[in-house]
């Protein structure tokens, strides 16, 4: 059975999801002057990205651990994990600040959120025929 075949794709995503999430949160309002330093992005940014990241954490862990995962919910988190990736890209266009660092990191977070994206739409879709809902 494939990764993507598997019947806990959606699940697993969602968790994977928190988990990131919630390491990414800590580190940056953590070390949001380091991290500013380094990648040349504003400080109060990522700061405040950071202590948002941290409910966004939960509110996947809670939809990822239900026992019938509300397909609403997903695709709220998808919504908002587009708009991440959207906001992303607009960073690396309108900010001249950022170090060849800053530009890898946008770059590789926006694509791994991406990735996480299409993941729980590929999940929610699979869910969404097997219980006879329209997905979108």
């Amino acid at each position: 059975m494939s990764f993507l075949n598997h019947p806990s794709l959606l699940r697993r995503t969602l968790l994977a999801d928190a988990v990131t999430c919630a390491i990414m949160g800590v580190v940056l309002a953590g070390a949001s002057g380091p991290v500013a330093t380094m990648t040349g992005l504003p400080q109060a940014l990522i700061l405040w990205v950071g202590i948002v990241l941290l409910p966004i954490a939960g509110y996947n862990a809670f939809i990822g651990s239900r026992a019938e995962t509300p397909i609403w919910a997903v695709w709220l988190l998808i919504l908002g994990n587009a708009g991440w990736v959207i906001a992303s890209v607009a960073l690396l266009l309108v900010l001249d600040s950022l170090t060849p660092i800053g530009i890898a990191f946008v770059a590789v977070q926006a694509a791994g959120v991406l990735i996480l994206t299409e993941l729980e739409i590929i999940g929610v879709r699979r869910l969404s025929r097997q219980s006879g809902i329209a997905a979108a």
